[in-house]
């Protein structure tokens, strides 16, 4: 795994895997790049795939929880793509990896070719987010992976027909096993950070401004069936708004899908397919308007 740093000092960790068409990919907020290697193991050579652990997550530097707010780590995530020396990429978001997209995507210099959202839309219900609040930050009261392994179709309500494998696959991406016990992947500063968003139990802002900001760019949602989180009125709006986007329900599934069901992949196969024809060799900012002429 290579690292950085950015301005303030902060290393944060990626991994920047094929060559060819860059395509950046952002996980949820307690999550890291691994969530990925699904989705890894089914796109095409020809697709450079990068993948940023976000600070407080993974292999990247704890820096507290007032710095752990959807800005900074658009910043950051910008940071990473002047470090490579990419003037534009397509971008990938899971949950709030969906968020960090939509900000960026609205941004004045258009550093994204695409945008796909994995399960996450302009306007989050906040009781998805409550339920997640319910474990952000707190460690497992298990000693061994086995029995988080026993725990998780419990604890991920909506996901049905699950392999025991996959469950075992998901327990070391989130957790990981210590001395007689099991921790946590990211910073429970977190907790700290999405209580102080949740903070006074009114509305939450929307981001429809954003996403009317990313006009002319491919984009595509990904929902899963059962998710508390993106709604199917959301989804009626974000269509509503965008005719022309990509949109794949993926059955039994909450939040979030895992991207390598046959209905995401065809999805996220086709999105990108749609920011063709472009010279995978070339991110000469002259020629941006390539991917979007239909």
């Amino acid at each position: 795994m290579a690292s950085f740093r950015t301005e303030d000092g902060t290393r944060l960790a990626y991994r920047d895997e094929g060559h060819g068409f860059p395509l950046l990919v952002l996980a949820g907020l307690t999550r890291d790049g691994r969530d990925f290697d699904y989705l890894a193991r089914h796109l095409p050579d020809n697709i450079r795939l990068i993948r940023l652990d976000s600070r407080g997550r993974g292999g990247s530097d704890w820096t507290g929880a007032a710095t752990y707010t959807v800005g900074q780590e658009a910043s950051d995530a910008l940071a990473l793509l002047d470090h490579l020396g990419l003037e534009r990429v397509a971008l990938l978001g899971s949950s709030r990896g969906g968020l960090i997209g939509l900000v960026i995507g609205a941004m004045p210099g258009r550093r994204l070719l695409g945008l796909c959202l994995n399960d996450v839309g302009p306007v989050i219900e906040r009781a998805g987010l409550e339920r997640i609040g319910t474990y952000i930050g707190v460690e497992p009261t298990v000693r061994t992976l086995e029995e988080v392994v026993d725990r998780m179709p419990a604890a991920m309500p909506g996901f049905d027909h699950v392999p025991p494998l996959r469950w075992q696959e998901e327990a070391v991406r989130h957790y990981v096993q210590l001395d007689g016990r099991v921790g946590l992947t990211y910073d429970p500063a977190l907790r700290m950070a999405f209580d102080a968003a949740m903070a006074g139990g009114g509305p939450l802002p929307d981001l429809w401004p954003q996403f009317d900001a990313c006009a002319g760019m491919p984009m595509a949602v990904i929902r899963g069936e059962n998710s508390d989180v993106l709604s199917r009125a959301t989804v009626e709006e974000i269509r509503r708004r965008r005719p022309d986007l990509l949109f794949a329900e993926i059955p039994g599934r909450g939040h979030v899908p895992f991207l390598d069901e046959t209905e995401a992949l065809s999805t996220i196969l086709e999105w990108l397919s749609r920011m063709k024809p472009y010279d995978q060799t070339d991110l000469n900012p002259e020629r941006d308007t390539e991917p979007f002429t239909a």
